[in-house]
């Protein structure tokens, strides 16, 4: 069957739909990218310069707590109708999205987040399921493919649009609440699909109540929790990219050469997205770099490894992954930086897809989509994990904002407390005789912050040994 044939068999609701999961990655990885800076960053920039630790726990704990309300709201979607659901969704995150620029606390801060998850975990399980419901087996991988193509479309575009305003933080938020609005649009030429008979059993109460058991009929089977902990370490290398990169980026990279690269041959990339008074590019256009590798390269490396069994896949995906985010988080070189970045991306689109896959083969055959229900869970730790390490752990290893008074101790440099986090780096300098640039190359030796790449690195690979032994061992064993 020909492609074009294959597009000619959904109707309209599946383009709806592709359509809103676009807007609606678009206006949350819009935030989401800048996040970690705008949590931690200096405040003469606009930043709420919180600490890192803060930072893991709002990321971390918030978005774990995303992907898993998922089970819950998904039942309350069945029931309410999904039309109904969206709309309450698109309504939760506008909210959300203009509270953010009134809180300025960790607390505040949280609150927010925690209510902007709500809304995303309202949203997370229609759109994939109207994908499901209004494609057949014969077309089903293409349309998953066409929703996975604008999921990483939104999240290419939406920080490129919100790094535009990176200067007037609030309107970051004010862009991304704009773009969900537009789903109000799209909402009305949505159609709810039908209902299937087993879905409307019951009330909501005893659909969770079924929910969880479910979950610990699931958590009784200890070789598959034993998997799904080994995939969260993929996810905990993941989420790297958004916790901890930017910052790390934003800290210590040197980006000036990037920067004078553009103003030569692209000048209007440099204007948009660099800093012409520190010549420096934004941190968050670099690591954008990883959602344009996807779009550029997933059919070519999907191509390559489809044939591959999925435990081969995965192995190898992990161990590029965690090559290329400890190469990306160990050197100041911006385009080792970057090209560090393109390895992580061929390792993501090489095992993301696999995991799926490998779940269902090692699930029981009377059990299938049971187990691929809770293919989420890895999600969840991942973020739990990710939070630890981007906060508490480069909080006090890597954070240089922690690491300059640490040094500015040391040395018996007295600097006031109630400056910026830049301002008082720019005196420690100033009284060390030193630029910018020379201090935190300073720092970089002395202090060696990239020492946390050794951790990153380490859950890649004690996840590639991990399993391989699972499927040897364990899994092999009790066949």
């Amino acid at each position: 069957m020909s492609l074009n044939t294959v597009l000619s068999k959904f109707p309209k609701t599946f383009w709806v739909a592709n359509t809103i999961e676009l807007f609606e990655r678009w206006a949350w990885y819009g935030f989401f990218a800048l996040f970690a800076n705008y949590l931690t960053g200096s405040s003469d920039q606009g930043g709420l310069e919180l600490t890192q630790s803060d930072k893991g726990w709002i990321m971390g704990v918030g978005t774990a707590i995303l992907y898993f309300l998922p089970v819950i709201t998904g039942a309350i979607a069945d029931r309410l109708g999904y039309r109904k659901t969206l709309f309450i969704a698109f309504l939760v995150y506008i909210s959300a999205f203009l509270l953010f620029p009134h809180a300025d606390s960790f607390i505040g801060v949280f609150g927010v987040y925690l209510y902007l998850a709500l809304g995303a975990a309202l949203f997370k399980p229609i759109i994939s399921a109207t994908i499901a419901k209004v494609s057949t087996e014969e077309t089903s991988s293409i349309a998953f493919g066409i929703f996975y193509m604008m999921v990483n479309i939104g999240a290419f575009i939406g920080p490129l649009l919100t790094l535009t305003t990176k200067s007037e933080p609030n309107n970051i938020f004010y862009i991304s609440a704009f773009i969900i609005s537009l789903n109000f649009i799209l909402l009305y030429f949505y159609n709810e699909p039908e209902k299937e008979e087993n879905v409307i059993k019951g009330s909501i109460g005893q659909s969770v109540v079924h929910i969880f058991k479910n979950i610990g009929q699931v958590f009784q089977d200890i070789k598959f929790v034993m998997f799904l902990l080994i995939i969260a370490g993929f996810w905990t290398m993941y989420n790297q990219l958004f916790f901890t990169l930017p910052v790390f980026i934003t800290q210590w990279v040197d980006t000036t050469s990037l920067y004078h690269w553009f103003a030569t041959h692209f000048p209007e990339i440099s204007n948009t997205y660099g800093d012409a008074a520190t010549q420096t590019m934004q941190a968050e256009f670099i690591v954008n770099s990883d959602a344009m590798f996807i779009i550029l390269f997933q059919i070519i490396i999907s191509s390559i490894v489809m044939k591959w069994k999925a435990l081969n896949a995965m192995m190898s995906g992990f161990v590029v992954c965690a090559t290329g985010m400890a190469l990306t988080l160990y050197t100041q070189n911006v385009y080792f930086t970057i090209g560090a970045i393109l390895i992580f991306a061929i390792g993501e689109m090489s095992s993301s897809p696999k995991i799926t896959e490998y779940i269902g083969m090692i699930a029981p055959s009377d059990k299938k989509a049971l187990y691929m229900g809770y293919s989420f869970i890895p999600v969840f730790l991942g973020n739990l994990f990710a939070g630890f390490i981007g906060g508490d752990l480069y909080g006090k290893w890597s954070d240089k904002a922690t690491i300059v008074k640490q040094f500015a101790t040391e040395k018996g440099i007295a600097v006031s407390s109630t400056l910026s986090q830049n301002e008082y780096f720019h005196a420690v300098a100033q009284k060390m005789n030193l630029s910018d640039m020379e201090l935190t190359n300073l720092l970089w030796n002395e202090y060696s912050p990239s020492k946390i790449w050794i951790v990153i690195y380490g859950i890649g690979i004690f996840s590639v040994v991990a399993l391989f032994l699972y499927n040897r061992f364990i899994l092999n064993k009790s066949k």
